[in-house]
């Protein structure tokens, strides 16, 4: 409950509600962090700008990315693709011309670069030392090389070299919750550990000029965005010293049999090609409520509404047909929402930038419930969902600190 404090000046003040304890050896969520290349593209220019860069004079094609455009519901994105690198390697925007090396040269140091940066912005909130990380998960499916670059992320952060690394290459858009899953395995099983969480995508592997053989290009275009999002994950947080907002208490992952060509992506010399197959958000609907259930039924909580929802927002369909099928009320989205209005898909960066914003939810419900003296502070428990190729589901039940 609320508690009134007398001051010195005889004044009162109203407290925020207690803080949840966390559960005993549960892995919780210390700090978080994001980054994001220095171009940012306003939804309302995009047309003009990739018809333009990629020399394409098709009417048709222009009218359905402007029509693509409205409906993804995307303001901003970040990229990293500029005039700058066009001019440098204008062959990029020509059809049928191999160009990984170069996609590669342009994508390896830029992923790097955005996870160094949200990974310190993570570990300055932290507030402990880069040497107290005891381990490292990194994600991308944005970079090939040897080594990889959960390695020299941990070079560039000043990490110990006995670090503890694992690289998670080409999940999609569930790697962010994959990401989260194993880092909270890993800090459950080695007491005292601290695992850093690093995410980092861009879209020049697949950047390429319109095409009508392949639709999906110009969805692609519409929607994805370039970032980088960082974690530290442990249990037993330490008191006055650390700050834990959200527990993961208990993960599950799950693909669909016979869903594995729905998303479906190659990488060639020319790049990386992705499709979608239509009936991807009729699938997440169908099967969408039997996993949620697996996940509440580790708290006991029946009711969707009861919960809050920290939703990968791979694009309003799968929004609005999971909003629809669980009858979520409309504001349970919202940080979803948000997230694909201010950066668009960041593949498996964006779950965390929904996180981000559920943190703020959070404390403005707790800030609330001081001011009203009743005792709340918003929902205990909720889900953090993505889904990706496979098809795979990937879920974990949160808890709110």
């Amino acid at each position: 409950m609320s508690q009134i404090n007398n001051n010195n000046n005889g004044e009162t003040k109203k407290s925020l509600p207690p803080q949840r304890i966390p559960t005993p050896g549960k892995a919780t969520i210390l700090a978080i962090g994001k980054a994001f290349p220095s171009q940012l593209v306003p939804q309302d220019c995009l047309v003009e700008g990739f018809i333009r860069d990629t020399k394409c004079h098709d009417l048709v094609i222009k009218e359905k990315l402007e029509r693509l455009c409205k409906t993804t519901t995307v303001k901003t994105r970040y990229t990293v693709m500029s005039r700058e690198i066009l001019e440098q390697y204008p062959e990029l925007a020509t059809e049928g011309t191999p160009t990984i090396k170069q996609r590669l040269d342009i994508a390896n140091p830029a992923v790097l670069k955005m996870a160094t940066e949200a990974s310190l912005t993570c570990l300055k909130e932290w507030g402990r030392p880069a040497s107290d990380i005891t381990h490292l998960v990194y994600v991308s499916s944005s970079e090939i090389r040897l080594p990889g670059g959960d390695l020299l992320l941990a070079s560039e952060l000043g990490l110990r070299s006995d670090v503890g690394r694992v690289m998670l290459y080409f999940l999609g858009c569930y790697g962010g919750v994959t990401g989260l899953r194993v880092a909270k395995d890993i800090a459950e099983n080695n007491p005292g550990s601290r695992v850093l969480l690093a995410t980092s995508e861009t879209t020049i592997l697949g950047f390429r000029p319109p095409n009508k053989s392949r639709p999906y290009d110009l969805v692609g275009a519409a929607l994805f965005g370039d970032g980088a999002a960082a974690v530290v994950i442990g249990a037993e947080p330490v008191p006055g010293l650390e700050s834990p907002f959200l527990e993961l208490n208990f993960a599950v992952q799950q693909f669909l049999p016979g869903t594995s060509e729905v998303i479906d992506g190659r990488l060639s010399e020319e790049g990386i090609y992705f499709k979608l197959g239509r009936d991807l958000p009729q699938k997440i609907e169908d099967n969408i409520k039997e996993f949620c259930d697996k996940l509440m039924a580790k708290a006991g909580v029946e009711d969707y509404n009861e919960l809050f929802w920290a939703v990968h927002p791979g694009g309003p369909a799968i929004l609005n047909r999971l909003e629809g099928k669980l009858g979520l009320g409309k504001e349970k989205l919202d940080c979803s929402r948000r997230a694909l209005m201010d950066y668009g898909n960041v593949s498996s960066n964006t779950v965390l930038y929904v996180m981000e914003y559920m943190r703020e939810e959070m404390k403005k419900k707790k800030a609330a419930a001081a001011a009203a003296e009743d005792g709340g502070g918003g929902e205990e428990w909720g889900l953090a969902l993505a889904f990706g190729p496979g098809i795979t589901f990937e879920g974990i039940l949160l808890r709110s600190l």
